[in-house]
C-alpha cells in the first residue's frame, strides 16, 4: 500500500515543498493567462485572414472570457467531487487540445467555438491554483506568496506580446496557439509530479444543474446581446429584445433557485461578509479594466497609425514591464501600507493612465503610446495581490474555493461585458462623428476651394476625395478610440472609494 499524500496543512508541509508547488501553479496560471495576451496581438491579422470587421473580430476574446466565465463557479463543486489534481490535470489536458485546435481552425466561427473551448477547460486552473496556495501557506505569509503568484501573470505579459507579434508577423496567426502548446505540456507534467492528490474525502452531493444552466443562459444571453446590439440596432431589433428578456428572466430564476434550494449552486450567503461583498465588487471593475486596452490598442495602432504587428507586441511588452515593476514595488508596500490605500492608488494610477490616453491624436508618438501603456501596467500590477488580500481577507478557508471561483466568475463577467460596450462605443461614436465630418465637406465650404490650403485633399479630383475620405475616417475613429479610454478612466475613478468599505486585513 502506498504512502498517505503529505498534509496541505501549513504547519505539516516542508517549506521546499511549498515553493514548488508556488512555482508550479506560477507557470500553470502564466501559460494561461498568456493565451489572452497573444490573441490579442495577432487580432489585426486574425481579421485580414477571416475579412471580418471590428465589431466581429472582439468575439475572438468574448467567446473566451465567456466560457471562462461560464465554467468558473463550477470550480468549487469540481474540487470538492473529484479532487484539485484530478481537476487540474483534467484543466490542463482539456486547454492543451484546445489551443491546437484553435491553431488549425479555418474559418472565424470555428476558431471562435475553439477559443470558448479553450476558456471552458482551463477556467478552473486560476481559482484553484489561488485555494491551494491560501490552504498551503500561513496567513501571514499571504502578501509575499500571492504577489509571486501572480508573477506568472506578469512575466507572461511581457513575453506574450514580443513573442506573438513576431510570430504573427513573419510566420502566421496560426502560431500564436500553436506556440503555447510545448510550455502547456510542461506545466501538465509539473502538475502531475508535484500537486497531490486531496487528503478530504470527497463530497457526495449532487451537482446544482438547474442553478449553473440558468447561470450559464443568464451569462450567454447577455453577452449575446452586448455583442450583437450595435449590428442590429440595439432595441429596435427583435432579436435582442429577446436575448434582454432571457437574460433577466435566468437570472431571476437562477436567484430564486439558489435562495430556496438546500443546495445551491452558488451560495448567496458569502456575500454577508462584508470583505468579500466589496471585493466581488472591485474585483468585477478590475476584470472592465483590465483587457479593455489589450483590445482596443492593436486594431488601433494598425488602423491609425500603420505598425506591424512586432511593434505592437513591443508597446503591449512595455505594459508588462509596468506590471513587473507595480509587483516589485507592491512587495515593499505590502509590509506597512493598508492594502486598501494600494488598491485606492492603483485604480488612480489606471484612472490617470486612461485620461492620457484619451489624448491621442492620428500623429500620436511612439512615446506617448509607451509610456501611457506601462503606466497602465504600473496600476494593474499593484492591484492583484491586494484584491486577493482584501477580498478573501475574513472568509473561512473551506469556503475558498467556492469563493474564488465566484470571484473569477464575475471578474470575467466584467471583462466580457466591458469588452462588448467599449467595442460598440468605439464604432458607434466613430460612426456618428463620420457623419458630423462628412456634413462640412460640400462645395459650400469656402475654405475647401483654396488648393494650397487643401494640399492633397482636393476635391477636384477622383484621387485627392479618395485621401480625403481615408482622412476623414482616421480622424472619425480616433474619436471612437478616445471615447473608449475616456469610459475607461471614469470607470476606474468611480470604483476608487469602494477600496475603503472593506475592513482591513489583520494578517499574521
Amino acid at each position: 500500500m502506498s504512502d498517505p499524500p503529505p498534509s496541505s496543512t501549513p504547519g505539516l508541509m516542508t517549506p521546499g515543498r511549498r515553493r514548488v508547488i508556488l512555482m508550479t501553479l506560477t507557470a500553470s496560471v502564466g501559460i494561461f493567462v498568456l493565451t489572452s495576451t497573444l490573441a490579442n496581438v495577432a487580432l489585426p491579422q486574425i481579421q485580414g485572414a477571416f475579412a471580418a470587421t471590428q465589431d466581429q473580430i472582439t468575439w475572438i476574446v468574448t467567446s473566451n472570457l465567456l466560457a471562462m466565465a461560464v465554467a468558473t463557479p463550477m470550480t468549487g463543486w469540481l474540487d470538492g467531487r473529484f479532487g484539485r489534481r484530478r481537476v487540474m490535470l483534467c484543466a490542463s489536458g482539456g486547454f492543451i487540445a484546445a489551443s491546437i485546435l484553435c491553431g488549425l481552425a479555418t474559418s472565424l466561427e470555428e476558431l471562435v467555438f475553439m477559443r470558448a473551448f479553450q476558456g471552458f477547460s482551463g477556467a478552473p486552473l486560476l481559482p484553484l491554483s489561488q485555494a491551494i496556495i491560501i490552504s498551503i501557506y500561513p496567513k501571514e505569509d499571504h502578501p509575499k506568496v500571492l504577489v509571486l503568484w501572480s508573477m506568472g501573470v506578469t512575466i507572461a505579459s511581457i513575453f506574450a506580446p514580443l513573442v506573438g507579434g513576431y510570430m504573427s508577423e513573419d510566420y502566421s496567426w496560426r502560431w500564436v496557439f500553436l506556440m503555447i502548446v510545448p510550455p502547456a505540456i510542461a506545466c501538465f507534467l509539473l502538475i502531475w509530479t508535484f500537486i497531490d492528490k486531496s487528503d478530504e474525502a470527497p463530497s457526495t452531493g449532487r451537482f446544482d444543474w438547474f442553478g449553473f444552466i440558468f447561470l450559464a443562459v443568464a451569462v450567454s444571453a447577455l453577452q449575446i446581446m452586448l455583442d450583437r446590439g450595435q449590428r442590429q440596432d440595439w432595441f429596435d431589433s427583435p432579436e435582442i429584445i429577446a436575448e434582454a428578456v432571457v437574460a433577466i428572466a435566468a437570472f431571476y430564476l437562477f436567484i430564486a433557485h439558489v435562495s430556496t434550494t438546500e443546495h445551491p449552486f452558488l451560495r448567496l450567503k458569502l456575500l454577508l461578509d462584508r470583505n468579500y461583498a466589496v471585493g466581488i465588487i472591485i474585483g468585477f471593475t478590475f476584470g472592465m479594466l483590465y483587457f479593455t486596452t489589450l483590445v482596443l490598442q492593436p486594431t488601433m495602432l494598425q488602423s491609425l497609425r500603420g505598425y506591424p504587428d512586432s511593434l505592437i507586441g513591443i508597446i503591449q511588452a512595455s505594459r508588462g514591464i509596468g506590471l513587473l515593476s507595480g509587483s516589485v514595488v507592491l512587495l515593499f508596500l505590502l509590509r506597512n501600507i493598508d492594502p486598501r490605500a494600494v488598491l485606492f492608488i492603483g485604480f488612480l494610477i489606471q484612472g490617470i493612465a486612461g485620461l492620457a490616453m484619451s489624448q491621442f491624436d492620428v500623429n500620436m508618438t511612439l512615446f506617448a503610446v509607451t509610456w501611457t501603456t506601462m503606466l497602465q501596467g504600473f496600476g494593474v500590477g499593484m492591484m492583484w495581490s491586494p484584491i486577493f488580500l482584501v477580498t478573501f481577507a475574513t472568509l473561512n478557508q473551506r469556503d475558498v474555493p467556492e469563493a474564488a471561483s465566484v470571484f473569477h466568475l464575475l471578474r470575467n463577467i466584467g471583462s466580457s461585458v466591458h469588452i462588448a460596450l467599449t467595442a460598440t462605443l468605439v464604432v458607434r461614436s466613430g460612426r456618428t462623428t463620420y457623419s458630423e465630418l462628412v456634413e462640412a465637406l460640400n462645395p459650400f465650404n469656402e475654405a475647401l476651394a483654396f488648393e494650397t490650403v487643401m494640399g492633397r485633399y482636393s476635391m477636384a479630383s477622383e484621387g485627392g476625395l479618395m485621401v480625403l475620405a481615408g482622412e476623414v475616417g482616421r480622424q472619425a475613429s480616433l474619436v471612437g478610440y478616445t471615447n473608449g479610454y475616456y469610459a475607461y478612466a471614469a470607470a476606474a475613478i468611480l470604483v476608487m472609494p469602494l477600496a475603503f468599505l472593506a475592513k482591513r486585513p489583520r494578517l499574521g
